[in-house]
């Protein structure tokens, strides 16, 4: 049986978020990826392979190195998922900033 990981439960470790953020900007191997990190290279290959079976990597042979690049579509998903949740907290944060506005204590 083939599990599916969770999104989620992979953006939850700080370690894969600090990758991600890594290859917002550029397209790394693994070693440079692991070159970041005070981990064994090891280590750092999990999170990529985590990362990429939750596809948001993609790998790219170039020769005998392995490029991994941030996969924009899946990022996509994830904010167009958390975006109706970040509207509704600012929405309540708003009537919150408007009741506190309008409250004056006696003095």
């Amino acid at each position: 049986m083939n599990l599916r990981r969770d999104v989620f439960q992979a953006i939850a470790d700080p370690t894969r978020r600090a990758i991600l953020l890594l290859l917002a900007s550029q397209s790394l191997t693994a070693g440079a990826i692991a070159a970041n990190f005070d981990t064994a290279r090891p280590t750092v290959s999990k999170h990529l392979q985590i990362l990429t079976e939750c596809e948001l990597l993609t790998q790219e042979q170039s020769g005998r190195e392995i490029y991994y690049h941030l996969n924009p579509g899946k990022i996509k998903e994830i904010a167009d998922f958390i975006e109706p949740f970040r509207n509704m907290w600012d929405d309540r944060f708003n009537k919150l900033e408007s009741i506190m506005k309008q409250y004056k204590p006696k003095q």
